[in-house]
């Protein structure tokens, strides 16, 4: 278990939400603790190793010796390996989940000519409210997007859990554009706890009240947050789709960091390559 100065300074250093403490254990109920020079979540006989060390998000050998502490910890049955590089212990046949971090540099790039359009239409139907905690109009929202759309049970379980991590965290914030009649249209959540980076983590929008230019205009708030703390970028989160990656790219983002996540169980492999071994002895 981190100790409550080494829970600040691992948040305050995060370059990718996975290392946002108060968030990750919020939407997972796992314990966190310092492994090398990485932060990981234990649960269970399983370990989320966030193989992004905090000194470089890109040294590939301080994950490396991560994972091999990790390796070594007692009742460890499953271990999972998020970082910028396939891991050098998972095992060949492993499957590997690949995708990349978008990120956006503060003061973001000059909008263009569409995007103009879009925040001026939606500012002048919406007003932006920026709050601490979810409405019931904010969890309906979220509840009717879950239910129209067929999302991993993980996924569920995350967003379920939202009001708890905004509880849970001093940097996070909402920002809600709202109607004159004050009817919720959209709202995005983000987090400010780092000292470098801000983080865009969830959009919601009615898709029926929403006008066009709703979700633009409540990240634009969020960047103008980050702005005025003085934070030098905002992570916008996984590409994840097509779509996704159109929005964010709208906006000027580009990929930051590379995300490589593998999944495997100690335990097996160690009988497998035993099992290996014996069968490669030569006869004597």
């Amino acid at each position: 278990m981190i100790g409550p100065d080494r829970l600040a300074r691992v948040s305050a250093e995060a370059v990718v939400p996975e290392q946002l403490v108060s968030y990750v254990r919020a939407v997972s109920g796992s314990k966190p603790a310092m492994i090398g020079s990485c932060v990981g979540y234990q649960s269970e006989g399983s370990i989320v190793l966030v193989g992004y060390p905090l000194h470089d998000p890109k040294d590939e050998g301080a994950m490396a010796d991560a994972i091999e502490e990790a390796l070594h910890m007692p009742d460890l049955r499953r271990l999972t390996v998020i970082g910028p590089v396939r891991p050098p212990q998972a095992p060949i046949e492993t499957e590997v989940t690949e995708d990349s971090y978008f990120v956006l540099p503060l003061p973001p790039p000059a909008p263009g000519q569409k995007l103009r359009n879009l925040l001026k239409r939606a500012g002048r139907e919406l007003t932006l409210h920026r709050e601490l905690r979810l409405g019931e109009d904010h969890l309906a929202l979220v509840q009717g997007y879950l239910n129209e759309r067929t999302l991993a049970p993980g996924t569920r379980h995350i967003f379920r859990q939202l009001p708890l991590y905004l509880e849970a965290s001093a940097g996070s914030m909402v920002f809600s554009a709202r109607l004159a009649d004050g009817r919720l249209a959209a709202f995005a959540v983000g987090e400010f706890g780092s000292l470098s980076t801000a983080f865009f983590l969830f959009c919601f929008r009615d898709s029926e009240l929403a006008p066009p230019g709703s979700a633009d205009l409540a990240l634009s708030g969020l960047l103008e947050e980050a702005r005025q703390r003085g934070q030098s970028r905002m992570n916008l989160g996984l590409g994840v789709s097509e779509g996704i990656r159109f929005f964010k790219r709208k906006w000027g983002a580009e990929p930051f960091l590379p995300y490589v996540e593998v999944t495997w169980d100690p335990v097996a492999q160690g009988v497998f390559s035993r099992l290996a071994a014996i069968f490669r002895r030569k006869p004597t």
